[in-house]
């Protein structure tokens, strides 16, 4: 079992910056795949990033790739996501997500309850 809590969401202005971060329980944290996804209101659930379980390699979707960078933490068990240079389209409640395979293909089996980011115009 694994427990996601999610942080560092807000109000900020179109071009600024927010650092989300996700603090996972449990002692089997590095045998996940790590990721964030986004829903934003009337709309679906989007991957956004994720990570291999080396961390040494990431993938984005393209709306956010060049602003966006997802960085994990394996001695803290964190993951956390960079947030450059948002768009009001950003906003959206970004959750934290854990499973078994690789998350762009997969559906996670771990949730956050998810944190709101809204950018302003």
């Amino acid at each position: 079992q694994v427990q996601l809590v999610e942080s560092g969401g807000g109000l900020v202005q179109a071009g600024g910056s927010l650092r989300l971060s996700c603090v996972a329980s449990g002692r089997t944290f590095s045998s996940y795949y790590m990721g964030w996804f986004r829903q934003a209101p009337g709309k679906e659930r989007e991957f956004v990033a994720a990570g291999t379980l080396s961390g040494r390699n990431s993938y984005y979707a393209d709306f956010v790739k060049g602003r966006f960078t997802i960085s994990r933490e394996y001695a803290q068990n964190t993951v956390d996501l960079q947030m450059n240079s948002l768009k009001p389209e950003d906003t959206a409640v970004y959750f934290c997500a854990a499973g078994d395979y690789d998350l762009r293909t997969r559906d996670p089996r771990y949730w956050g309850q998810g944190t709101q980011v809204t950018v302003s115009s």
